[in-house]
């Protein structure tokens, strides 16, 4: 069987994995990392969202043998090493951008690759790159609340849908 290493979450990670294994599975079922959550297995609602040398990447739709030799990071590695959460994730926490927190996982790491590459996003611009993440409870509001937040900006005005 064929073997794949990669750095997870900064630190090495190797394993054997089938040819169609994929980046998902190879997360959850290989690592044991199963915050990166399989919502829909056609990558319609972005709850497998990682980081994957920088960029989002939904994991469902990537081969973990794609993932060779690349630096990949999962909701697992966002908080410090001493467990203060990221901005993100703390924008979440503060603004009650989560319910049943299935998506939130793949909300949190959409959100904070759109904030690494537009630090300070309009409304329409946070509302915009989320399209490829559905939540089925919260009706977004809160959750573009938390991350206008997490760019450090007034959420008062934010539209109610």
């Amino acid at each position: 069987m064929p073997k794949v290493s990669m750095t997870v979450n900064g630190k090495p990670a190797s394993g054997e994995i089938e040819g169609r294994t994929l980046l998902v599975e190879f997360l959850r079922e290989t690592l044991g990392l199963t915050g990166t959550h399989v919502g829909c297995d056609t990558s319609q609602c972005g709850t497998c969202v990682v980081h994957v040398n920088g960029r989002d990447v939904k994991a469902c739709t990537m081969f973990a043998a794609e993932a060779e030799g690349a630096d990949v990071k999962t909701i697992e590695g966002m908080a410090a090493s001493d467990g203060a959460l990221h901005p993100v994730q703390k924008a979440f926490q503060d603004h009650h951008g989560l319910q049943c927190g299935f998506c939130t996982p793949g909300m949190v790491m959409t959100a904070a690759a759109l904030l690494e590459s537009n630090p300070s996003p309009s409304e329409s611009e946070v509302r915009e790159y989320l399209e490829g993440n559905i939540c089925r409870c919260t009706g977004y509001h809160n959750i573009v609340k938390a991350i206008m937040a997490a760019s450090g900006q007034d959420v008062s005005r934010v539209a109610a849908e």
